[in-house]
């Protein structure tokens, strides 16, 4: 060997390997360089964030024509402002629903042939606890009072009943309306009635196979709300309730009840098997309960089994919905002078022109609810004096009924 080769094998020896030597440095400055990049996207997003101006808006409801003008009649404007802030109120320590035994086990609804009974059932409770309500939006509203509510809930029914839309239809219309007015704010009386009605529209879109015509809707208003008003209101209402709109309504709670009580050996759940006498007396019941504002204490399930109760057993409603005495005890305390008003009007299956009699029943019917629901108060009053007042119809405008009308 050369001397030339031995002095170059002698210094490979002693010097590392020159991939060694630019891997080294690699993986040292590796973590540092990714942190380095990491933290500058991270600023880049921050300013990016600051930089945006973040736009809210909150419609401002005013009824601004004169009466002069338009003869009596003062027609509904509604007008987007920008606001810095929506409307977010804290009602969670109003609350008292009864989540007791929330989760049953087993389902009382019996095994299905095209589904998990179980997995029905949790599905159903989440979408009831995901809807929620409350009584104390009148809060928010300085100008409103409870029995306007109640007036208009009432109005609301012989809509109904006028144009035959069925019962889930106005139940429908009810919880929008009742979560509707928790999003906003200072809501004037004079426009419940415009609230109420595209309310209504709403539900029967979503319900009806022959929904009513819009003009039909703006019609039974008498004047007071236009065919443009219900249109700009109902895209009002659908932003503000987030396009979430297929609760579990009261009177499904109901149908479902009757149903899974009236089932013997083969379930057959999507074909109704109760009674339509005892359906339309406990849904009388319901309706009455529906108009005093201290039923959305309450979930609708819970209304539901307590009024089911009354005119039943608790092993019944036990079967039916999967709730114990404690869990419906409250309500159906609180539903007994409702009971005792309701008891004293007699029931009778209506029919209605081009409706199937084995659908009468679940056609939405009025009676004088507001004189029934008086009395309740009356009779509360004379045992719980302070608690409640009798209803008052002062103070709102509602249209001449609808046998009135040419």
């Amino acid at each position: 060997m050369s001397r030339r080769s031995s002095r170059l094998q002698a210094k490979q020896q002693q010097q590392p390997p020159l991939l060694c030597q630019e891997e080294t440095p690699r993986e040292l400055q590796a973590p540092e360089h990714l942190q380095t990049r990491k933290r500058r996207t991270a600023e880049e997003i921050k300013k990016k964030e600051d930089g945006k101006v973040a736009k809210k808006h909150q419609y401002e409801i005013k009824s601004c024509w004169p009466p002069a003008i338009t003869g009596g009649i003062s027609p509904c404007i509604i007008i987007e402002t920008p606001h810095k802030e929506s409307v977010t109120t804290d009602f969670s320590r109003f609350k008292k629903y009864r989540f007791r035994n929330l989760f049953i086990n087993p389902s009382p609804l019996p095994e299905l042939t095209w589904g998990n009974s179980k997995d029905v059932w949790l599905n159903i409770l989440k979408k009831e606890n995901r809807y929620a309500h409350c009584k104390h939006f009148t809060s928010l509203h300085s100008s409103l009072q409870p029995h306007m509510r109640s007036i208009l809930l009432d109005w609301l029914l012989e809509v109904c009943e006028v144009y035959a839309l069925h019962r889930e239809t106005f139940y429908l219309a009810q919880d929008f309306f009742d979560r509707f007015m928790l999003t906003q704010k200072n809501i004037n009386k004079s426009m419940l009635q415009l609230i109420g009605i595209t309310s209504l529209f709403i539900a029967s879109k979503l319900e009806e196979i022959y929904a009513p015509k819009i003009q039909e809707f703006a019609y039974v208003t008498d004047g007071a709300c236009s065919e443009d008003d219900i249109v700009r209101m109902e895209l009002i209402m659908l932003k503000a309730l987030k396009w979430e709109l297929c609760p579990v309504t009261i009177i499904s709670w109901l149908n479902l009840y009757l149903q899974v009580d009236a089932l013997k050996d083969v379930p057959k759940v999507l074909l109704p098997q109760y009674s339509q006498e005892k359906f339309i007396q406990i849904a009388q019941l319901l309706d009455l309960c529906i108009l005093d504002v201290n039923s959305l204490d309450f979930q609708y399930r819970t209304l539901a089994a307590a009024a089911l109760c009354h005119y039943t057993s608790t092993e019944v409603v036990k079967k039916a919905s999967g709730l114990d005495w404690d869990s419906i005890s409250e309500c159906v305390e609180w539903m007994v002078p409702f009971v005792n008003v309701a008891r004293k009007v007699s029931v009778k299956l209506k029919h209605f022109k081009k409706v199937a009699v084995e659908d009468c029943h679940n056609i939405q019917t009025h009676t004088n609810y507001l004189d029934m629901l008086e009395e309740v108060n009356s009779g509360v009053a004379a045992t719980a004096p302070g608690q409640l007042s009798p209803v008052s119809t002062a103070g709102i405008i509602t249209p001449p009924k609808s046998t009135e009308k040419k």
